[in-house]
C-alpha cells in the first residue's frame, strides 16, 4: 500500500492506493472518508453544484492521474489541460467533492467507467511525469546521445515507477527537455554575469560590433533574386502588351457623379464595387484566373468562386439589339428571370442582371447605339 499526500493551499487527503488501481485508475472507488462519519449531524455537507455540468468526466480521469502522478493541487492547475480553464479553487473544490462527497464521486465514478477505452489510453498518454520519474531520467548525462533502446531499457528496469502508459519515445522527449532547461543531474544553471561583464540590453548594444552583423554574400539567393526579378519584369511587359488589347475597362466607383458613357463605350454593367464599360460588340464575362484571361472579371466585385470561368457572352446585333449568352454551368437571371446554361435572352436598358449573389446594372448608351442603327440603316438602303 502507497500513501501519498495531496496538498493544495492545504492538506486535501491521505488516499491509500493499491497496485491495481494505479495501473487503471478507472477501478479506484473514491469511498468517503471516515472522517465525514465524524462529522456532526447538523452540519450541512459540502456543497460542491455549482459547476457540476463542467466538469467531464474526462476531466475528472486527468485530475485523479495527474494527483496520482504529482501528490501537488498547484502542479496540476499549471501542467494539466482540461477541457475548460478551471482555477486553482475550482480544481480543489473538485478533489474534495471527489472525495468527500459520496453523490459526487458515484457519479463521476459511473460516468468515467463508461469512457471508450480510446479516450482512456489518450487521456493516459497525457499524464504529466511524477518527481521519481524525473529523477532517473535525469541520471542520464547531457553530454551522451541516447536513443530509443536506453529508455526501453529504463522502463523494463523501473516498471513500478514510470507510469504504466509510458512508451520510450515519451521518455525520451520528456528527457530533451529536461535537457533543454538545464534539469539534469550533470547541469546547472548558469548564474547571471556580475562585475564588467554585460548586465542589460543597452550594455548589449554597446559593445556589439556592426561590422560583425553584416550578412556573408550569398551567391545562390542573389541568383534567385535576379531570377524572380526577371520573371516580374517580363509579366510587366506582358501586361503593358495587352493593355490595348482590353476592351472592357474596370472603373471603381467613387460616388462623384461621372458620365458612364464616352463616344466609345456602348453599353456598361454597374455593380455595386464596380462598373465595366463595354466597348466591343461582343464581351466575354466570368471569373478570370492565371490560365485564362476574360474580359469582364466579375471576382472584382465580390466573391466569385461559384462563377464560371466563362460565364456567358454579351453580343450587339446588326440591328442594335444586345443579347447574352449563358456559357456556364449556373443560371444568370435577368430582371428575375432565369437564363440557363446554353440559352440566350435580350438585354435591354436597365436590366437587372444576377450572378451567384453579384448584381448588376446593364446600361445602354441610348445615343450611340441610336447612331449604329441609322448607320445600319442606310447600308441597307444604299
Amino acid at each position: 500500500c502507497v500513501r501519498r499526500e495531496s496538498t493544495g493551499s492545504e492538506c486535501l487527503s491521505h488516499i491509500c492506493i493499491s497496485a491495481n488501481s494505479f495501473t487503471h485508475p478507472l477501478t479506484m472507488v473514491l469511498a468517503p472518508s471516515s472522517m465525514t462519519k465524524r462529522m456532526k449531524k447538523n452540519k450541512q455537507p459540502l456543497q460542491i453544484t455549482k459547476d457540476l455540468g463542467r466538469w467531464k468526466p474526462t476531466d475528472d480521469l486527468l485530475l485523479i492521474n495527474a494527483v496520482l502522478q504529482t501528490t501537488d493541487l498547484t502542479s496540476v492547475h499549471l501542467g494539466v489541460k482540461f477541457s475548460c480553464r478551471f482555477t486553482l479553487r475550482e480544481i480543489q473544490e473538485r478533489w474534495y467533492a471527489l472525495l468527500y462527497d459520496p453523490v459526487i464521486s458515484k457519479l463521476a465514478w459511473q460516468s468515467m467507467r463508461q469512457l471508450h477505452p480510446e479516450a482512456i489510453a489518450a487521456i493516459q498518454s497525457k499524464a504529466l511525469f511524477s518527481q521519481a520519474e524525473e529523477a532517473l531520467l535525469a541520471k542520464i548525462t547531457s553530454s551522451s546521445q541516447p536513443k530509443l533502446e536506453v529508455f526501453q531499457d529504463l522502463l523494463n528496469k523501473h516498471p513500478n515507477v514510470f507510469y504504466p502508459s509510458r512508451t520510450a519515445k515519451n521518455l525520451m522527449v520528456h528527457w530533451q527537455l529536461l535537457k533543454q532547461y538545464y534539469l539534469l543531474e550533470d547541469q546547472s544553471v548558469q548564474p547571471l554575469p556580475k562585475g564588467e561583464q554585460v548586465l542589460n540590453f543597452s550594455d548589449a548594444e554597446q559593445v556589439v560590433d556592426d561590422a560583425k552583423l553584416k550578412d556573408s554574400r550569398d551567391e545562390v539567393l542573389e541568383h534567385e533574386l535576379m531570377i524572380a526579378d526577371r520573371h516580374q519584369k517580363r509579366e510587366i511587359r506582358q501586361l503593358e502588351q495587352e493593355l490595348p488589347r482590353w476592351q472592357v475597362l474596370v472603373d471603381s466607383i467613387t460616388g462623384m457623379n461621372s458620365p458612364d458613357f464616352d463616344n466609345q463605350t456602348l453599353a456598361a454593367l454597374r455593380g455595386r464595387m464596380v462598373r465595366y464599360l463595354m466597348r466591343s460588340r461582343e464581351i466575354t464575362l466570368g471569373r478570370a484566373t492565371k490560365d485564362k484571361q476574360i474580359d469582364v472579371d466579375l471576382s472584382l466585385e465580390g466573391p466569385a468562386w461559384k462563377i464560371s470561368r466563362k460565364q456567358g457572352i454579351i453580343k450587339l446585333k446588326n440591328n442594335g439589339d444586345f443579347f447574352i449568352a449563358n456559357e456556364g454551368r449556373r443560371p444568370i437571371y435577368i430582371d428575375g428571370r432565369p437564363v440557363l446554361s446554353g440559352n440566350k435572352w435580350k438585354l435591354n436598358n436597365n436590366s437587372v442582371m444576377e450572378i451567384a449573389g453579384l448584381r448588376f446594372v446593364f446600361l445602354i448608351n441610348q445615343e450611340l447605339i441610336s447612331l449604329i442603327k441609322a448607320e445600319a440603316a442606310k447600308m441597307n438602303q444604299a
